[in-house]
């Protein structure tokens, strides 16, 4: 049961990567490869469109992921997994990769309630650390 739980969080975190290639990516198609080589010293105008909104997708995740990453380290520390603490991490995990299509798509309130699943994940995390009997 332990190795299909780390082999469903491997896959989630594998798509957590795949967000950063596609963001890279997506802004080198808009500024240029040759840019992308260099060593980015001139002022380039924000990213638009797709573009922009990957990388803003990007750096919410890289906002949100580290405090994700603390709460799953903290629920490990404290020898606190349980059930609350895997819907937790799988509703942030799940969420997070739901998020990024809909916020390439320009999708508004959709992608805005699945912001807010991901971070009830969060929480779910911390509450089960704090409250093992939860």
């Amino acid at each position: 049961m332990n190795e299909l739980r780390t082999g469903g969080a491997c896959s989630k975190l594998r798509g957590c990567l795949i967000q950063i290639i596609i963001s890279s990516h997506a802004a080198s198609l808009q500024r240029g490869y040759r840019w992308t080589a260099s060593s980015r010293d001139a002022e380039m105008p924000p990213l638009t469109g797709v573009a922009g909104r990957l990388e803003r997708a990007l750096r919410n995740f890289l906002e949100t992921f580290p405090v994700f990453v603390a709460a799953v380290f903290l629920v490990h520390v404290l020898g606190r997994e349980s059930a609350l603490s895997e819907w937790g991490a799988g509703l942030y995990l799940s969420a997070r990769l739901v998020y990024l299509p809909l916020y390439a798509a320009g999708v508004p309130l959709l992608r805005s309630l699945v912001w807010n699943v991901a971070f009830v994940g969060i929480v779910l995390l911390l509450l089960a650390s704090a409250w093992p009997e939860l």
